[in-house]
């Protein structure tokens, strides 16, 4: 039997060295996708990006918290919109589900 209630493990957060691991998300143009994949393979760590392809095209990849500026700050330099660019806890996105087919 485990010392974690169930109440209490589904509220804490998934925690690394560099602060929480959140779902990020990035809304880009469908003629933009190999400009914005490329851009994500300059990051310092690797990622795995998942491809949704819906009324818009959305990548998805997981990172920790402390990345964040540096997700950001890249895809500003390579012109694409602050605002393309988000993040949640990556135990809201998992309890959400995807209701986007994912590409191939």
């Amino acid at each position: 039997m485990s010392v974690w209630s169930t109440a209490v493990a589904a509220t804490l957060p998934l925690l690394g060295t560099e602060g929480a691991l959140v779902s990020v998300s990035i809304s880009v143009e469908p003629p933009r996708l190999e400009a914005l994949l490329d851009a994500l393979a300059h990051l310092d760590f690797p990622i795995n990006p998942q491809i949704y392809h819906d009324s818009a095209t959305i990548v998805e990849f997981p990172a920790y918290e402390q990345r964040l500026p540096e997700i950001r700050g890249l895809l500003e330099t390579c012109c694409f919109p602050a605002n393309s660019v988000t993040a949640t806890s990556m135990l809201d996105s998992i309890r959400g589900g995807h209701s986007r087919a994912a590409a191939g």
